[in-house]
């Protein structure tokens, strides 16, 4: 079963043509990540603050890479203020051996050696105007830095974002480039995480999306979200199914839904929606959202989803009278 998972993985990964490496990306109209600094209350819509992405390279590519953030810095107008800027935040990135494969690494949570791998650079930041609005690059790295994944078909390298001193919110983006001063995409690229800490608008028109993919083995998924505020509502859409309504979390807290898996849905992508109280929506709201398997495994949510966005297929059959 899992070796068939990857084979399609492949394939799609392949075929699909992904020519966009952002996080957020643009499909899932998400302004920011979101890392706040271990000193906040968990509140303010973070977890764990601890943030974990992976970024994708196909073996067939050879040029080096590089992983941009933008607005790193915790300070200025994006970021979430708490009082005075005193936050630092550290992103460091890594690859080689075990950097995806640990299952630490892949853990909604950060304990154990979710840092595992070849550390390939780290940097720290406070309050600096010198980043705000402004991209950070490191690199450049070889491809073969990365961890060989040979049922993805490519390297991956991971990087952490960790809130370390302070009370403060970090926003912030990151992007996969072929460039150190432009982002320019690697074609046949992605990103994806296994949890999710992100900023919703505050414009109720606009709805947020999250692609998580279900391969052949899912045949039931829990989504669990913390810190929605009661901000409207979050339903799911498919191939197979219209719109179904989630359990949506309060203040501070963790809900769930749980789901079978249609026929239909398996290997293929579902459409997350969050969808915000349109008389009183909620600003800066900061939420956290994963979903797992029957086997309590994490599904990753790929920034471009797999096989593409899924729509609805209405797909009655009617019976002849005879």
């Amino acid at each position: 079963m899992l070796a068939r998972f990857f084979a399609l993985f492949t394939f799609l990964f392949i075929t699909v043509e992904l020519y966009t490496q952002s996080a957020p990306a643009e499909d899932e109209n998400i302004p920011y990540l979101v890392t706040f600094s271990k000193q906040a209350e968990t509140s303010w819509g973070d977890d764990d603050f601890v943030q974990i992405f992976f970024f994708l390279v196909p073996e067939k590519f050879k040029q080096p890479i590089y992983i941009r953030v933008y607005d790193p810095d915790c300070g200025g107008d994006i970021d979430e203020l708490n009082g005075v800027f005193d936050s630092q935040t550290r992103f460091s990135v890594y690859g080689g051996r075990r950097c995806w494969s640990d299952d630490a690494a892949q853990s909604p949570d950060p304990v154990g050696n979710y840092k595992s791998g070849n550390l390939l650079d780290s940097k720290t930041f406070g309050e600096d105007p010198k980043w705000d609005k402004k991209w950070y690059t490191f690199g450049p790295y070889n491809p073969n830095e990365g961890e060989l994944v040979q049922k993805f078909g490519g390297y991956v390298f991971k990087i952490v974002a960790e809130g370390i001193s302070g009370d403060d919110g970090n926003l912030y983006k990151f992007f996969l480039s072929t460039s150190a001063d432009e982002n320019k995409p690697i074609e046949g690229g992605n990103a994806f995480a296994y949890e999710y800490t992100f900023r919703m608008w505050d414009d109720p028109k606009q709805v947020s999306h999250i692609y998580p993919y279900v391969d052949d083995r899912t045949i039931s998924v829990k989504v669990s979200n913390f810190d929605w505020d009661d901000d409207g509502f979050i339903r799911i859409v498919s191939v197979a199914r219209k719109g179904q309504i989630l359990n949506a979390s309060g203040d501070d807290n963790w809900v769930s839904s749980e789901f079978k898996i249609l026929a239909e849905e398996k290997n293929t992508s579902l459409d997350i929606q969050m969808i915000k109280n349109k008389t009183k929506p909620v600003k800066n709201n900061n939420v956290v959202v994963n979903v797992r398997n029957q086997y309590g495994e994490l599904l990753p949510f790929y920034t471009v989803p797999i096989g593409g966005v899924p729509k609805y297929k209405y797909s009655i059959g009617v019976k002849q009278k005879e």
